[in-house]
């Protein structure tokens, strides 16, 4: 008889904001703002079905987060996550995290960087329903002429992770083109 996968919530305040984690056998597969709890559940009853959340007390993901959020863009790079999505959203979502914290790509080079020259819209489309924010950096991809566009989270929040992970990184400051 196969055991029933356990899914815990923290919730971890942040300079943007209250975040929830979402965690199932040693991996997030969410992390969403508090503010956009109805996103978080219509996610994971998407990727998981019905599951019940436990609450649990601060451990290794939110200690990596804080870390990050204190200047340690780094501390979140290595982070497993579990996001059960189709093959072309998994193939998207492994491309977020190959961008190095403190640079962008277009979703034009995202599409590239998965064998899909031609799939810019299809990759927007997959980071929009990226579950792992921050952790799955959609947040460092931008419009082919530099400026902010889509991030669930807002684009207030999108501009100020670019900010902080270019201001704890040696590159230039990140910059929205108009």
């Amino acid at each position: 008889m196969a055991t029933e996968a356990r899914f815990r919530i923290e919730r971890l305040k942040t300079p943007l904001g209250e975040i929830f984690i979402t965690s199932t056998e040693g991996a997030i597969c969410n992390l969403e703002f508090a503010d956009t709890e109805e996103r978080m559940q219509k996610l994971l009853a998407r990727h998981f079905g019905d599951i019940e959340l436990e609450p649990t007390k601060r451990g290794p993901f939110a200690k990596a987060l804080e870390a990050y959020f204190a200047g340690d863009v780094h501390a979140i790079d290595d982070l497993p996550v579990k996001t059960n999505g189709t093959p072309y959203q998994e193939k998207a979502w492994a491309a977020l995290r190959r961008i190095p914290a403190g640079e962008t790509r277009s979703y034009g080079e995202q599409a590239k960087d998965i064998g899909d020259p031609l799939g810019a819209r299809a990759v927007g489309l997959a980071n929009h329903l990226n579950p792992v924010g921050i952790v799955v950096p959609c947040h460092r991809v931008i419009g082919a002429d530099g400026s902010l566009t889509g991030y669930a989270g807002g684009l207030h929040r999108k501009r100020w992770l670019l900010e902080h992970e270019a201001k704890h990184t040696s590159l230039p400051l990140f910059r929205e083109k108009k």
